[in-house]
């Protein structure tokens, strides 16, 4: 897999803000860290302050409306969102927005057109109906799939967001919900494994005992093979975990929260590979290369790597050759 530069975005968020339906994990105020809503000015200050910080590299960045349910929201309100970017949006690729699939016909892709939105992000959580109808999510997978090809026929880009670890859900249920997401054909994914937050129905139902969440290690394994199932089908994984925030760390009861979740499923990641590598090799020592951007990953966090495959029988020396992708291990010639 190859390393991929950051994508910087102009991110105005909008926290539970016309979402018709309160699922079962969502503390969206809490996940945020914001309970305020954007004005048309917030807006225009917002993309005035990124264009001094990007200037030419804005042609390659996007405003982007999160943490809401976009084409949900009053309309109205919707509406002096997009009017406040007029101005700037000559300067910018395009913008992108996050919103529900329930939420999605002509009449509001019309809209969207209009206005320049250039990609269209689903949190489509899962695509098992059963997980869905159990975490109250109020739309099915049927609503996914028609809602991205709606998005795709009409030229936007396609984001998906999946859970992981939900309710009723398992670890094949998750995988299947990624090779669904991969026969959609988005063009990027974000990663969530599920974080039991206060004052929800699944925080209710973790301190009945009637639902126990991932825990931080079967996250990481799960995720990792995620991971390499989206790209290896060249599908961007472009977010693993949530954001960190003292209001997340503040409001969590349980869940695989970690704040560099993402770095510990890379670890894992090559962690996998070195055991493949390995696995029919006679105890002793070997040395493996890497990318010399990922030798703290292939070490892993407190060497966690090198003793498992230490445990293994494996005496690792790692070396770095920048012909590497990122990521990849290779055993030394």
């Amino acid at each position: 897999m190859k390393g991929k530069s950051a994508h910087a975005n102009v991110a105005l968020f909008i926290p539970f803000n016309g979402c018709p339906h309160r699922c079962s994990f969502c503390d969206q105020r809490s996940i945020t860290g914001r309970a305020y809503q954007p004005t048309s000015e917030d807006v225009k200050s917002a993309i005035e302050t990124a264009l001094i910080s990007l200037k030419e590299n804005s042609f390659h960045s996007e405003i982007a409306f999160f943490g809401g349910s976009f084409t949900a929201i009053d309309r109205e309100y919707m509406m002096m969102l997009l009017d406040a970017t007029v101005p700037y949006i000559d300067r910018f690729k395009g913008i992108r927005i996050s919103t529900r699939p329930d939420c999605i016909d002509d009449e509001v892709l019309d809209l969207l057109k209009a206005y320049r939105v250039t990609t269209i992000e689903l949190g489509a959580q899962s695509m098992d109906d059963a997980v869905l109808l159990a975490n109250e999510r109020g739309h099915t997978a049927a609503d996914v799939r028609r809602a991205c090809e709606l998005i795709k026929s009409r030229g936007f880009d396609l984001g998906l967001q999946m859970m992981t670890g939900l309710y009723q859900s398992t670890p094949d249920s998750d995988i299947q919900t990624a090779r669904e997401f991969i026969a959609l054909q988005p063009s990027c994914v974000r990663i969530y494994p599920t974080i039991v937050m206060k004052g929800t129905r699944l925080g209710d139902l973790y301190e009945q005992g009637l639902y126990q969440p991932q825990t931080l290690e079967e996250a990481v394994a799960l995720c990792a093979r995620l991971i390499r199932l989206f790209e290896e089908n060249g599908v961007r994984v472009i977010r693993v975990g949530l954001h960190d925030s003292e209001s997340l760390k503040e409001n969590r009861l349980a869940g695989p929260y970690h704040p560099a979740f993402k770095e510990l499923c890379e670890s894992r990641i090559m962690l996998d590979q070195a055991i493949i590598l390995l696995k029919n090799k006679v105890p002793g020592a070997y040395i493996l290369r890497v990318h010399p951007r990922s030798r703290s990953k292939m070490t892993g966090n407190k060497r966690s790597n090198l003793l498992a495959l230490k445990e293994m029988g494996y005496e690792i020396q790692i070396t770095e050759d920048d012909r590497l992708s990122y990521l990849e291990v290779k055993p030394s010639p």
